[in-house]
């Protein structure tokens, strides 16, 4: 289906904010994490058992229906891990708080370098 207007182009075109000086802000894609896809997954079949549209659905939870949809095929695809699945998320955020550690920890060790080169030949104290 081939978009034949000018009209029809700005209806289907990313959304996109005006700021104060008038510039246009396209919206940045935002990634969910599981726990989040799944929360919402879970508001989306309330919403479907008490006879909401997808749209409205869709509208209500902050995604497009094809996001909505992406979310409904990509779980009924993935094998049921129960609390292994709990275990592997655990670990994923341990994994990623970890890695901001190791992270700062290297700032804080290139920070230290650069002072330690700063310091003159004499001023230590030591002849």
């Amino acid at each position: 289906m081939a978009i034949t207007s000018a009209k029809a182009a700005v209806q289907h075109a990313a959304p996109a904010k005006i700021d104060e000086q008038g510039v246009i802000e396209m919206a940045k894609k935002k990634r969910h994490s599981r726990v989040e896809i799944a929360t919402k997954l879970a508001q989306a079949n309330d919403l479907a058992a008490q006879g909401k549209l997808q749209s409205e659905i869709a509208r209500m939870l902050g995604v497009s229906v094809m996001t909505l949809h992406r979310w409904r095929t990509h779980e009924a695809s993935q094998p049921d891990l129960g609390d292994a699945g709990d275990e592997i998320a655990e670990l994923e955020l341990e994994n990623s708080r970890l890695r901001r550690l190791v992270t700062d920890l290297l700032l804080e060790k290139i920070k230290l370098e650069e002072a330690g080169r700063a310091i003159p030949a004499g001023a230590d104290g030591h002849a």
